[in-house]
C-alpha cells in the first residue's frame, strides 16, 4: 500500500546480501574477461596468421568456432566442480588459472600458432566455467525479500562489463600501439588476466560479512 515502507534488513539479511554482491562483483569481472576476448579473438588470430603460413583450415573463422563451441559445455562443468568442490574454493581457482593462461597468452604472441592455439582452447575453458557458479551463487545468497533486485542488478553489471570488456579491450589496443604489434596484443591479455582477478577479490570481501563457507 501507498505510505509503506520496506522493512531494514536485519544483521542476518546484511550479511547475505553482501555475499550476494560479492557473486554480482565477481560476475561483472567475468563478463568483463569474456567479451574482451570472444571480441577480439578473430583479430588477434588474424595477427596470428599474418605472421605464419598456415593452412586455410586454421584461420581466424575456424578458431573462433571451436573457441565457442569448447566454452559452451565449461559453464555447466564448473558449476558441478563448485558443487562438488565448495563454490568459493573452485571459483577462486577457475579465476586465477584464467588470469594465468590470459597471461601465458600475452608473452607468447610472437610464439608458435600450435602453442596459441593450445592456449586459447585452454581459455575457452577457464573463461566461462565460473559463470553458472558465480550465478547460482547469487541466486543463492540473495535475501529473500530482495532477490528479484539482487537478480536485475546480477543481470545489469554483467551487460555493462560485457560492453565495457569489447570497448576497454580495443582501448588497450590502440593505446598500446594497435592491433598490428604484438606488444599491443600482451597488454590487451594483461587487462583481461587483471580483470579476472578481481573477482576473487570480490568474492574475499563478501566472505568477510559472511557466515557461509562455500
Amino acid at each position: 500500500m501507498a505510505g509503506e515502507r520496506t522493512p531494514a534488513l536485519g544483521d542476518e539479511e546484511r550479511q547475505v546480501s553482501a555475499r550476494a554482491m560479492g557473486y554480482v562483483l565477481g560476475y561483472g569481472a567475468h563478463c568483463f574477461e569474456l567479451y574482451g576476448i570472444r571480441t577480439w579473438i578473430v583479430a588477434f588470430w588474424t595477427f596470428v596468421a599474418a605472421r605464419h603460413s598456415e593452412p586455410a583450415w586454421l584461420g581466424p573463422a575456424t578458431v573462433s568456432v571451436v573457441y565457442s563451441l569448447l566454452a559452451m559445455p565449461a559453464s555447466i562443468l564448473g558449476n558441478e566442480a563448485a558443487l562438488h568442490f565448495g563454490r568459493y574454493r573452485a571459483l577462486v581457482l577457475v579465476m586465477t588459472a584464467s588470469a594465468a593462461v590470459a597471461l601465458a597468452i600475452g608473452v607468447s604472441v610472437t610464439s608458435s600458432p600450435l602453442l596459441l592455439l593450445a592456449l586459447l582452447l585452454i581459455y575457452a575453458l577457464t573463461v566461462p566455467a565460473d559463470s553458472g557458479a558465480l550465478t547460482s551463487g547469487m541466486a543463492m545468497s540473495a535475501s529473500a525479500s530482495h532477490k528479484g533486485a539482487t537478480m536485475a542488478m546480477h543481470t545489469t553489471v554483467g551487460f555493462g562489463l560485457s560492453a565495457l570488456g569489447a570497448w576497454g579491450a580495443g582501448i588497450m589496443l590502440d593505446l598500446a600501439g594497435g592491433p598490428h604489434r604484438a606488444s599491443a596484443w600482451s597488454a590487451m591479455f594483461a587487462l583481461l588476466a587483471g580483470s579476472i582477478l578481481l573477482g576473487p577479490l570480490a568474492l574475499w570481501w563478501a566472505r568477510r560479512g559472511g557466515r557461509e563457507t562455500v
